[in-house]
């Protein structure tokens, strides 16, 4: 993945005239749950409308068949917003958590139960982290076709760090299960 700021975009920190450095980021957004497509709208808006971050793109819906997730869960939307920011990586986890909380997400015991919003942080620039709170790259996004799908459609180029260029991971994921919704548009407000 290439670490192309935006160009036009200076930002100095305003107390102290120091500047910080400007990121890529990746987020994967995904809901099962409730009214799926207007909780990934307001993800995308909340993201847009967080300081700092700048979206640059998101991608095509899909509808995906769930993966790991418990007998009868229903199909997830999947997408992929990405932005550029000056955020340190551990306040984006804040922020994506805090706007899953106003989609009411629950958290419970079961893993990758059905949800109503789930925003994964993929990458941020290069930082890598292997924490409890924060895991960078995302420790399953490069075997999770509907995390590299829509990232392809916006960057067929990028790589994943540790992992190397999403072309070749989607290649070995595959497709299956993934279908465009060419019905939904999300569009940054």
């Amino acid at each position: 993945m290439t670490e192309t700021p935006n160009p036009h975009i200076v930002d100095a920190d305003t107390l102290t005239g120091e500047m910080r450095p400007i990121r890529r980021v990746v987020l994967a957004l995904g809901s099962n749950l409730g009214e799926r497509e207007s909780a990934l709208q307001g993800a995308v808006d909340a993201i847009a409308d967080t300081p700092d971050v700048w979206v640059t793109g998101v991608s095509p819906v899909y509808e995906t068949e769930p993966v790991d997730a418990p007998e009868g869960s229903e199909l997830f939307l999947n997408c992929v917003v990405l932005a550029d920011t000056t955020l340190a990586a551990n306040r984006l986890m804040d922020r994506a958590l805090a706007i899953e909380d106003v989609y009411d997400r629950e958290r419970g015991e079961v893993p990758n139960s059905p949800r109503t919003l789930d925003v994964d942080l993929i990458v941020v620039g290069d930082r890598r982290s292997d924490t409890e709170s924060l895991r960078l790259p995302h420790p399953r996004a490069a075997e999770r076709a509907f995390v590299l799908k829509p990232w392809f459609d916006l960057e067929p180029d990028a790589e994943l760090p540790g992992h190397g260029p999403i072309a070749d991971l989607l290649e070995k994921t595959g497709t299956d299960g993934l279908t465009v919704r060419e019905d939904i548009v999300l569009e940054v407000q």
